[in-house]
């Protein structure tokens, strides 16, 4: 299944890289010559095809909600879907997810529901997070997906040591982790890559280099060989693969699992893409890039590659694209809707959690935060309908 096909990021970013890439699906949904698909029934390639538009349409639906003022930030994973959704749809429910903020794909393969992601966007009294994260942080104990924080890079070491507790415990479980290629230039992922290596934690480790970061090339952030090539420095079994190929992706990290369960080791994957959209929504891409490269990328959209794929196996049909897309948006309308109507979380849950029994202190700065809320209502138009005491 080996591929040595020269990759498009190659090209376009300048990299010199001698790590080859893995691919098995070419754009048009054919397979690469000697290539095999990993073993995808009919049915299971279905849901996955399901959850990739899934979360381009929610992308596209919060996008636009935050243009409108209605949240008042958005991350979307425009052009990196098959990252995400391809190797969490290789995983099994026990094994953790450490998302950085870009793996909503991972989270709707796990069983997140529409209201679900309405709910966490809007803040509201039915949000998981109790209201305290911005939109996008997502966390779900039940589908065994950590929650999301906004320093990059933090869940590197965690991952690490979450794993190393699996390992521990005998459990037939690993945890993966997300992060960009630029949080590979913070202290925790060398400490935290140095830790599962050393201690042989189960961890697969999955840089998403989408060519970026926030604003910086990848050419001016790093010389050396990808990010794959440091996993190599600490002696950490890696593998780079073509993100946008969700065959690829699915294939290499079934094999990764499989190796990290064996031998209760680490393993890195690079997943070699890039970033459509915007870093966010407070990002414009056009002060740093052209449109001509963002439209050669374009070309490769990997959702619709797996698409070809689809229907080239005769599981899909322009009728059965059309509904979809419709069912979608017609769902994520009306959870949107819903959600913006539903009272947002309560004041209380600010201190809640962080210790069995509120502090002193904490209960003081609380009635505090009220008192100041009552005598300036104006500046709370939500908050201050939601005193509770």
């Amino acid at each position: 299944m080996t591929q040595k096909t020269v990759h498009k990021a190659e090209l376009m970013r300048g990299d010199v890289l001698s790590i080859p890439i893995f691919k098995v699906l070419q754009q048009d949904g054919r397979l690469y010559p000697g290539a095999t698909a990993p073993k995808l029934d009919q049915a299971a390639a279905i849901k996955i095809y399901q959850d990739l538009v899934f979360t381009r349409v929610l992308d596209e639906r919060m996008v636009n909600a935050q243009r409108q003022g209605r949240i008042p930030f958005y991350l979307a994973s425009l052009g990196e879907e098959a990252a995400s959704v391809g190797s969490a749809a290789a995983l099994q429910p026990q094994d953790m997810i450490f998302a950085q903020y870009r793996e909503q794909g991972a989270l709707r393969v796990r069983g997140f529901s529409a209201e679900q992601f309405m709910d966490q966007c809007f803040s509201n009294e039915r949000d998981l997070g109790k209201g305290r994260q911005m939109p996008i942080h997502y966390g779900s104990k039940a589908l065994n997906y950590m929650t999301i924080s906004s320093p990059l890079a933090t869940q590197i070491p965690q991952a690490a040591g979450y794993a190393y507790g699996q390992k521990l415990a005998g459990l037939d479980a690993c945890s993966l982790c997300y992060f960009g290629e630029g949080a590979a230039s913070e202290g925790d992922f060398h400490a935290g890559l140095n830790m599962a290596a050393v201690l042989k934690c189960p961890t697969i480790f999955l840089c998403r280099n989408n060519g970026y970061a926030i604003s910086t090339p990848a050419a001016e952030q790093f010389l050396g060989d990808g990010i794959a090539s440091r996993g190599v420095g600490y002696g950490i079994a890696t593998l780079r693969v073509d993100g946008n190929d969700l065959l690829a992706v699915y294939a290499a990290t079934e094999v990764a699992r499989a190796y990290a369960l064996a031998e209760q080791a680490p393993v890195l994957i690079e997943a070699m893409s890039y970033r459509l959209g915007g870093h966010s929504t407070s990002d414009d891409p056009t002060g740093y890039r052209g449109k001509d490269e963002e439209a050669k990328w374009a070309k490769l959209d990997p959702v619709l590659r797996f698409k070809h794929w689809l229907t080239r196996q005769g599981w899909w049909s322009d009728g059965q694209e059309k509904a979809l897309y419709s069912e979608y948006r017609e769902e994520l309308r009306k959870q949107m809707k819903a959600a913006e109507k539903r009272p947002i979380a309560s004041l209380d849950y600010l201190i809640e959690d962080v210790y069995d029994t509120p502090s002193r202190q904490l209960t003081e700065q609380l009635n505090e935060l009220k008192q100041h809320i009552r005598l300036y209502p104006a500046n709370y138009p939500k908050t201050a309908g939601r005193l509770d005491s």
